[in-house]
C-alpha cells in the first residue's frame, strides 16, 4: 500500500526541505503526486526541488505558488540554496501560476486519499482553501511542520509567522486529520555538519549535502542540520515515531503574529500536534529508508 501525497515547500533556505523531499522520493510508501513551492524566489525553489527528482530519476510535476505572504512583508526574499544549480542537472520551466489549480484538482480527483505536507509557509494552503471550500473535506490528511506548542509559548516559529494570516486561515478550517510538528519536538533531532557528512552516503543525498554546505555557512546556532521536515515528512508514514496530543490550535494575529496557542481538548478536537519524539526511532527510519533506495 501507498500513500498519496503533496508536498509544498519553501526548499531553498534551511537545507531540511531538501532533506525531507530525498526521503519522500526514497520512501517506497510514497506515492509522491507533486511538489508545490512557497515564498520569495518559487521558480528558483522549484529548480531545486528538481534536482533532487532528476537525481532519483522520477518525473514528477513541479509548481511554483505563492510568492508573496498574505498582507505581511515577505521576510524569506530569496532561495540561497539556488547558488549551487550551476552545478545539478535542474529543469528552468515551469507552469507558474498554476500552483493552487495544481493542487485544488489532484485532490478532487484523488478524494479522501491525498495527504498534504507544508513545510514552508502556509501561503499556497490558506489561498486553496479560499478557492474552493470542498477541498478540506476532500484531504486524507493535512500534515504541518509549524508552531511551537509548550504552555506559554511568546514566539512564532518561522513558518506560521512567515504569513500570519494564512496560518490561521487554515488552523481555524477543520480537515479529517489536521496534524502539526512543532519546534519544541522537532528541535530534538539534530546531526551537526560532521555528522550529516558521514552519514549521507546515499546518492540521493549527494545535493542534499551540497545544499547543506551553503547553509552551514549561514546557521551558526550551531550550524547543522535539524530534522523539522523530514520527521513531519516521516511521520505520515510511521506515525508512531511521535506521541500526540488533541486539542485547538489558534492562531495569534495581535501580540505576535503567527504565534501558535495549544489548548489540549477531548479526543474529537479539531487540531492534532506533537508532543514527544523518539529520536533513535526517528534517525534508524530515516537512514534506513536512504540507504535501502541507494
Amino acid at each position: 500500500m501507498t500513500t498519496k501525497l503533496i508536498l509544498d515547500t519553501d526548499i531553498g533556505t534551511d537545507v531540511d526541505d531538501a532533506v525531507a523531499l530525498a526521503y519522500l522520493l526514497a520512501q517506497p510508501e510514497c506515492d509522491l503526486l507533486g511538489i508545490t513551492t512557497v515564498t520569495g524566489e518559487p521558480v528558483k525553489r522549484a529548480s531545486l526541488a528538481s534536482v533532487l527528482c532528476r537525481k532519483a530519476g522520477r518525473d514528477i510535476p513541479i509548481y511554483p505558488g505563492a510568492e508573496q505572504p498574505l498582507g505581511v512583508e515577505q521576510r524569506q526574499p530569496i532561495a540561497q540554496h539556488a547558488a549551487a544549480l550551476p552545478r545539478w542537472a535542474h529543469d528552468t520551466q515551469f507552469p507558474e501560476g498554476q500552483a493552487v489549480d495544481f493542487l485544488r484538482s489532484t485532490i478532487h480527483d484523488n478524494p479522501g486519499e491525498v495527504v498534504l505536507v507544508t513545510i514552508g509557509p502556509l501561503t499556497n494552503i490558506a489561498q486553496l482553501f479560499q478557492a474552493d471550500a470542498e477541498v478540506p473535506a476532500l484531504l486524507k490528511g493535512l500534515v504541518i511542520m509549524g508552531g511551537i506548542f509548550t504552555p506559554g509559548n511568546d514566539k512564532a516559529e518561522w513558518n506560521l509567522g512567515g504569513d500570519p494570516h494564512a496560518s490561521e486561515i487554515v488552523y481555524r478550517t477543520p480537515v479529517r486529520l489536521h496534524r502539526s510538528l512543532g519546534l519544541d519536538v522537532t528541535n530534538q533531532v539534530f546531526l551537526h555538519p560532521h555528522e550529516a557528512r558521514a552519514l549521507f552516503t546515499a546518492p540521493l543525498l549527494e545535493p542534499v549535502l551540497d545544499f547543506a554546505e551553503i547553509w552551514f555557512t549561514q546557521y551558526t546556532n550551531p550550524p547543522g542540520i535539524t530534522f523539522h521536515d523530514p520527521l513531519t515528512a516521516a511521520v505520515v508514514f510511521d506515525e508512531t515515531l511521535c506521541t500526540y496530543a488533541r486539542g485547538t490550535v489558534t492562531i495569534d494575529m495581535q501580540n505576535q503574529p503567527g504565534r501558535s496557542v495549544f489548548q489540549a481538548g477531548t479526543p474529537d478536537a479539531p487540531h492534532q500536534v506533537a508532543t514527544t519524539v523518539d529520536v533513535r526511532r526517528y534517525m534508524e527510519h530515516f537512514f534506513g529508508v536512504m540507504n535501502a533506495h541507494a
